[in-house]
């Protein structure tokens, strides 16, 4: 049946502009592999193992709440 509710889809609006600025070189938000409602960060080109990005800004969030 049709009765149930639309779900919410994730999109670049919804990100701080702040999150999208401190994103490092090569990666991007996109619509995530695992929920597709969801956006999930891909890297346009292998990472080095060890790279480190930083400094980051934003709130700390718990597991739970991500």
């Amino acid at each position: 049946s049709s009765t149930d509710s639309p779900v919410a889809v994730e999109t670049l609006d919804d990100v701080p502009e702040h999150v999208l600025r401190g994103l490092p070189e090569d990666v991007r938000l996109f619509p995530s592999a695992v929920d597709k409602t969801r956006l999930g960060v891909w890297a346009t080109k292998s990472i080095l193992k060890g790279k480190k990005f930083g400094p980051f800004v934003g709130d700390k969030k718990k597991r739970s709440q991500v």
